[in-house]
């Protein structure tokens, strides 16, 4: 195990992708074992030292940054154990890169889609991170069969999905050294999206595990990881769709997601619904969006109001019966289907995935040419509510003269509008909208964040999003695992919440 503590040592592990500052530490761990990080945290624990978990240091919401006391990096938990025929098992700094490559190859397909694919798994799993592909697939949280965590005492959980269950409001976690943890779930009801990584997850018939997935570092140290495997799809069929009015668009997303729906309630045989739409992903460019992706794709046509990239898989004997259906579905809805862009082989789905990956990575380059950084949002509310956030979102930002681009997961109700100031005074301004459009998505329902997180950035919009009742419960959730509230402090609530 690697101990290092001089600041050029540390240094690239007091930031993540938040750019937020300060970061500071006093010892940086790189141990290569459950065990080590055990020894780590029993030491930590008794002498009350705050411990900050580092990944791939992807996240947007600084829950990485550690302000104080050690850094444990799990770089160098980084083996893949074991693929077999429909699962994995990887250690927590397994890269999802590696992961995907590795399944691959054996034709698997492991569904969640993070658009960071230099992230851990780790990672993924304290996040519940999800992506495009979780229109269809849901989040990581659907793929997690059993975890290893060792806890802030050095005391090692191992919890398996399906076996132990919430019963009358509590929880009765078993450690791997014989003890036992009586931990009382949060009372506080999840929001009707189809996606949220606002707090933890809770639910009156709760599976043990799913309290950690999501829990951002903060009830124990995740270290090996069982994911469950799909076969991998034999093709796909791809398009990204231009429309010159929005509500055609939108009637378009309506439609094709309930047919998407209805298509995955079918019982009956493969052959009964393989003529069906299935939409795997259904993405969403906004008019400004697409001049700012122009300058890379000169070929994106002009004036239009929108665009959807949609995917679905295939298989030899029914790719040319759905290119017919999503056709039919197209017209009816005034596509520009002469000006729009399909795929039918891996070359041409490879162009679009980098269309859609291209634009999050020129809104990041525009905002540091402005020597600024750029406001996002991560919000997403019930469907019946959807169209009415939109229209709030562009009436907000037109009205503001700020610059923004606004894409993401319509399929998921899930969209970021990204605000780009190019000054102090449009910064201030763009925080002040991001504190409105949060109130919004509360107001209807919603969730302050679908699939970044809470971290450190975000924790005051939690307050917002559960108040004061929810955010002791959480407080007291987690100093049942650790008592002492050494793990990832600052993450998710201010720790005020924490003081005995």
């Amino acid at each position: 195990m690697q101990v290092k503590t001089q600041r050029e040592d540390l240094q690239n592990y007091l930031t993540d992708a938040s750019n937020m500052s300060g970061g500071f530490a006093e010892k940086l761990f790189i141990p290569e074992s459950a065990q080590e990080i055990a020894e780590i945290m029993r030491e930590a624990n008794e002498r009350r030292i705050p411990v900050t978990i580092s990944g791939a240091r992807t996240g947007t919401v600084g829950g990485a940054i550690p302000f104080g006391g050690y850094v444990i990096s799990l770089e160098k938990l980084n083996r893949i154990k074991e693929i077999g025929n429909d699962f994995a098992v990887v250690e927590a700094g397994v890269l999802l890169t590696d992961l995907q490559k590795a399944v691959e190859a054996k034709g698997l397909f492991y569904p969640p889609d993070p658009t960071e694919w230099s992230c851990q798994i780790g990672g993924t799993v304290a996040t519940n991170a999800s992506g495009a592909r979780s229109f269809k697939y849901g989040a990581t949280r659907e793929y997690v069969e059993r975890l290893e965590i060792v806890l802030a005492n050095g005391e090692q959980l191992q919890i398996k999905r399906g076996e132990l269950f919430a019963k009358d409001g509590f929880v009765r976690f078993p450690t791997v050294e014989g003890n036992l943890k009586n931990v009382k779930i949060p009372t506080y009801l999840q929001p009707e999206t189809r996606k949220n990584t606002s707090g933890y997850f809770t639910s009156s018939k709760l599976d043990a595990i799913d309290l950690f997935i999501g829990s951002e570092g903060t009830l124990g140290i995740i270290t090996e990881i069982e994911l469950k495997l799909l076969p991998k799809p034999i093709g796909f069929l791809s398009g990204i769709v231009f429309f010159k009015h929005e509500n055609d668009l939108l009637n378009l997303v309506n439609e094709a997601r309930k047919e998407s729906f209805e298509t995955r309630q079918i019982q009956n045989p493969k052959s009964e619904i393989q003529n069906r739409l299935d939409a795997s992903l259904l993405e969403y460019f906004d008019d400004q969006a697409l001049k700012f992706i122009s300058e890379k794709f000169p070929e994106t046509p002009e004036n239009m109001a929108g665009a959807i990239f949609f995917e679905q898989e295939t298989n030899e004997s029914n790719e040319d019966a759905l290119f017919e259906k999503w056709n039919e579905l197209l017209e009816k809805h005034n596509a520009e289907i002469d000006r729009s862009w399909f795929a039918i082989n891996e070359q041409d789905l490879e162009k679009m995935r980098a269309f859609r990956h291209a634009l999050p990575v020129s809104v990041n380059e525009k905002v540091v040419r402005n020597k600024q950084r750029k406001i996002g949002t991560d919000m997403a509310v019930p469907d019946d509510k959807f169209k009415s956030f939109l229209r709030f979102y562009k009436q907000k930002l037109i009205e503001s003269g700020i610059e923004y681009v606004i894409f993401g997961h319509i399929g998921d109700n899930h969209l970021h509008a990204n605000l780009l100031p190019k000054n102090d005074e449009e910064a201030k301004r763009a925080k002040h909208l991001y504190g409105r459009f949060i109130a919004q998505s509360v107001m209807m329902g919603g969730t302050i964040s679908a699939e970044h997180g809470i971290g450190k950035l975000k924790r005051n919009y939690l307050y917002v999003m559960y108040g004061e009742r929810y955010l002791n419960e959480m407080a007291e959730l987690k100093k049942e695992f650790d008592p002492n509230s050494i793990l990832s402090r600052g993450n998710m609530f201010d720790e005020k919440f924490l003081a005995t």
